[in-house]
């Protein structure tokens, strides 16, 4: 089947009122194409990758929709040619030449998956859930993803920085957590004769739910990625969570598909920043990593709100920062009396910081 794309010539001031009378007539889908900068509240609300900023607002727009090729679309072009003029009689809303194109009715939410081919990262392979791996590949750690219509293939270099910083920080903290509990085990250790009618052991003996337990928190989860690959590292629970309700069934496969369940990573839904159950339900002073792969303006956002979650000592890992965020990055971790920055990394036009929880005062 064809569809006929037209596309209409406006102002960014008039976008809203011109969806509004395509909306009106009945067509839906409506693709809007400008270069107006994200709104504070757009801003909190995406916890995704992002793009490199956009040119300056030119206060040029498209307004686009599309038509079943056959149809009898001359009395439905009329019916929005007769609007625009109404329209432009109260209002200035650009010269609305419409420009008609023609397109395919492709697959397009799959037809992108035939070029997501399994990759490393390190020793770790990422690998769509549809995919063979290579047999000349060589690898360590393997996560399977499909990330649907959510974000989160690994290929981006955001994300590919989050993931090296899991593995080099999982991997400290589990040579840390193996000294620990090894001197825990030396301490308590005592002979069997020793466990006298009357005196309990301790449940907690070689618990590994006790202090030793390696708990992260993934913000703007998307496709999971993160979380997942941050229990194949060695982390033993992730707290995910995200504010769009949509991410749940890709997450949900991510997980089957890597063989986790729910005692192991438990989803949430919601707004961090804003949402104050959301905030008690993912638990103050409990998490050894929190890792954020966002919008800059987020992250700075973000950074204030974190603190209460992690643990002494702990880490927060974000990316998502192009180069011209870096600095005002760096400067608001920086001046938070309760972060202490330990590195920047970075990936062509991306950056990824780390920062350590600083100690709470007895």
């Amino acid at each position: 089947m064809k569809w006929k794309k037209y596309t209409i010539m406006t102002k960014t001031d008039a976008v809203d009122m011109i969806s509004a009378v395509l909306n009106d007539i009945g067509i839906e889908g409506i693709e809007i194409e400008d270069f107006v900068p994200l709104t504070d509240e757009e801003t909190k609300g995406m916890f995704i990758d992002i793009l490199p900023e956009l040119p300056k607002d030119d206060g040029k727009a498209k307004v686009s929709f599309y038509l079943e090729d056959g149809m009898d679309n001359e009395e439905i072009l009329n019916t929005v040619n007769e609007e625009l003029m109404e329209l432009n009689v109260f209002s200035d809303i650009g010269s609305c030449i419409i420009i008609e194109d023609e397109t395919e009715d492709k697959d397009w939410i799959n037809n992108w998956k035939q070029y997501f081919k399994p990759f490393k990262i390190e020793d770790i392979v990422i690998k769509p859930t549809w995919e063979k791996i290579p047999e000349n590949m060589r690898y360590k750690t393997m996560v399977e993803i499909d990330p649907g219509t959510a974000f989160g293939t690994g290929a981006h270099e955001t994300t590919k920085l989050c993931i090296k910083l899991l593995r080099k920080y999982i991997a400290e903290l589990k040579k840390k957590s193996a000294k620990s509990e090894n001197a825990h085990k030396g301490k308590i250790s005592m002979p069997k004769s020793s466990f006298l009618p009357g005196i309990k052991k301790n449940k907690n003996i070689n618990n590994k739910k006790s202090d030793t337990c390696i708990k992260v928190l993934d913000v703007g989860t998307g496709s999971g990625i993160l979380g997942i690959t941050a229990l194949k590292l060695g982390a033993d629970e992730v707290m995910a969570v995200d504010v769009d309700d949509n991410v749940k069934e890709c997450v949900y496969q991510n997980m089957k598909a890597n063989d986790i369940d729910d005692s192991s990573m438990k989803l949430i839904c919601g707004n961090i920043l804003e949402d104050k159950k959301v905030q008690e339900d993912i638990g103050e002073n409990c998490y050894d990593i929190v890792v954020a792969n966002i919008l800059a303006p987020v992250i700075i956002l973000l950074q204030k709100e974190i603190v209460s979650h992690l643990k002494d000592g702990a880490l927060f890992i974000a990316s998502g920062i192009i180069d011209t965020k870096t600095k005002e990055v760096k400067s608001a971790v920086e001046k938070n009396p309760y972060l202490e920055l330990i590195e920047v990394v970075r990936d062509g036009e991306w950056s990824a910081v780390c920062a350590k929880r600083t100690l709470r005062q007895a």
